[in-house]
């Protein structure tokens, strides 16, 4: 009578070094960011001021600038405009885009006037909103929206166009209205391409929003921008655009908070399907 043992098992492999960090995405981002900096700071040292400087000296710009009380009041401004025309370019072209994929007449009658407006160099028509409009919020606002409204548009209108039609089909067997398969199938299904283009928004928002500070009234931080290099004081050029991109990293954050909480089933569907 044989006497067997317990089946061998396989061994384990170990882990990459590297695989823990996957889960620390944050500590991740934060050694970059450090590693940057302090490779930028020692080679900054003893070039041309005129070109480049360190890190040290845009802290000291900063403390200066702190002081004087125009760090408050050059965000309050830009703020003020990148908002106010983000927030009309999504409303907008959301609107927009649903109306021409909902409506095929609205469609032929829009989009030769959206394509040719997309195609036109923003900076051209500046001229023209400051003849129209002046230098004041109106035409800034007006500038951003010419810049950040059509990534919603474009992707509104794919996004609805995208539903499929068997889902379509199934909410008609289901003797659902016009009114409910669009606000319950059509827009949840469209809700990833609208969020892609208020991301996308986001950022060309922050692009219109230098755009219109350097060309209408100088103020905000592209109005210190052009300020600055006109006065040959390199740091706080430096400085004004790293907080135009920690004002556009943030403002993305926001969204991506919003998408999470607005596409929650998506993200629970999606953890189902990986087990």
């Amino acid at each position: 009578m044989s006497v067997t043992g317990p089946a061998p098992t396989a061994r384990r492999r170990p882990l990459p070094w590297w695989q823990p960090l996957r889960e620390r995405p944050n500590l991740i981002r934060l050694v970059s960011l450090v590693i940057f900096f302090a490779i930028w700071e020692y080679s900054a040292k003893g070039a041309n001021i005129l070109f480049i400087v360190p890190p040290s000296a845009i802290v000291e710009a900063t403390v200066a600038l702190f002081e004087k009380g125009l760090i408050v009041k050059l965000f309050l401004e830009s703020v003020e405009h990148f908002w106010m025309g983000t927030a009309i370019s999504i409303v907008a072209g959301i609107i927009l885009g649903a109306v021409t994929a909902t409506w095929w007449q609205a469609e032929y009658t829009l989009d030769p006037f959206i394509n040719g407006f997309y195609a036109v160099p923003k900076p051209a028509l500046v001229p023209l909103f400051i003849l129209w409009f002046g230098f004041e919020t109106l035409s800034k606002t007006i500038i951003i929206v010419s810049v950040a409204i059509f990534p919603v548009i474009v992707n509104t209108y794919a996004g609805i166009r995208d539903v499929r039609g068997a889902m379509l089909d199934i909410g008609r067997a289901f003797g659902a209205t016009p009114r409910q398969i669009f606000f319950k199938i059509i827009v949840p299904g469209a809700i990833p391409y609208i969020m892609t283009g208020i991301r996308l928004c986001v950022g060309l928002g922050i692009v219109g929003m230098v755009i219109a500070e350097f060309f209408t009234a100088m103020v905000g931080f592209g109005g210190l921008v052009r300020d600055s290099a006109d006065r040959f004081e390199t740091a706080q050029v430096y400085f004004a655009v790293i907080v135009i991109g920690v004002i556009g990293i943030v403002a993305t954050e926001l969204i991506a908070i919003v998408e999470r909480r607005i596409s929650r089933w998506r993200i629970l569907e999606k953890e189902r399907a990986q087990g």
